[in-house]
């Protein structure tokens, strides 16, 4: 009731306190988004609570964030930290791609590796989203990201978490339809071809041996689903497992 109130008569000097209030995202993120969205200082206020929600309140921030883009700041911000990604982030990562013309913005990936690692989180997210959220299938620029991901994601260094997104995306790539993945046969045959060969370098191969032995649970679950499968030169060859997948990001 009070967090009610606040939104609906609120000023500028209890922005600190719905910030406050809105860290308990789950059951009190959709009205703390509300009254930032119509009261003073909103802007700000949405991508200070963005930075610190996950889960369900993400979803309920970044949702607001997307009808704020011609923002400069905003958009900045969801062309490279919406998505964090967890399993939720399938229901608002092809909305972000959508409204921040992704597709236009691929020529910064040269300096901006940030941005880089946020698309790679973007496609990982869409590739597996069905019934929550638009897929690579529909959505129109998907083989052009990808190719541009592609290109710039072997010069990166190397990490656990760089390793997963890659490998899922491999996968999917290997595993479904060119329609499925929103691009030509050729594209799909390239695109998995790149990172095949990114993932099977001495030096990524080094990492992704490292987060087995450290029982990485992304590392352990590729090692039981998806390793098997692509014959990567990090994981030995074994029949795949059974067990839970592992939420995205975690």
């Amino acid at each position: 009731m009070g967090l009610a109130l606040l939104a609906a008569v609120g000023t500028a000097a209890d922005i600190p306190l719905i910030q406050t209030i809105g860290l308990l995202s789950h059951q009190f993120g959709p009205l703390a988004v509300h009254a930032f969205e119509t009261g003073p200082g909103g802007v700000e206020a949405l991508l200070w609570l963005a930075e610190r929600v996950t889960g369900w309140g993400r979803v309920y921030v970044v949702d607001a964030l997307c009808w704020l883009d011609d923002d400069p700041v905003v958009r900045a911000w969801l062309l490279r930290r919406a998505c964090d990604g967890d399993l939720l982030n399938g229901y608002f990562a092809g909305k972000v791609a959508t409204v921040t013309r992704l597709h236009e913005e691929l020529g910064a990936l040269d300096h901006d590796h940030e941005m880089v690692d946020h698309i790679g989180r973007l496609l990982h997210v869409m590739s597996g989203c069905r019934g929550m959220g638009r897929t690579l299938a529909l959505y129109p620029h998907a083989g052009t990201v990808l190719e541009a991901h592609a290109r710039h994601a072997g010069s990166l260094r190397p990490t656990i978490a760089r390793y997963f997104t890659l490998a899922v995306l491999t996968q999917h790539l290997a595993t479904e339809s060119p329609e499925a993945v929103g691009c030509t046969a050729a594209q799909q045959e390239t695109l998995r071809a790149t990172y095949g060969d990114i993932l099977d370098r001495e030096e990524w191969t080094r990492t992704a041996r490292a987060g087995i032995a450290a029982d990485d649970r992304r590392m352990r679950w590729l090692a039981d689903y998806r390793a098997p499968q692509l014959r990567l030169r990090a994981f030995p060859d074994r029949e795949p497992g059974t067990g839970e997948q592992p939420r995205r990001g975690s």
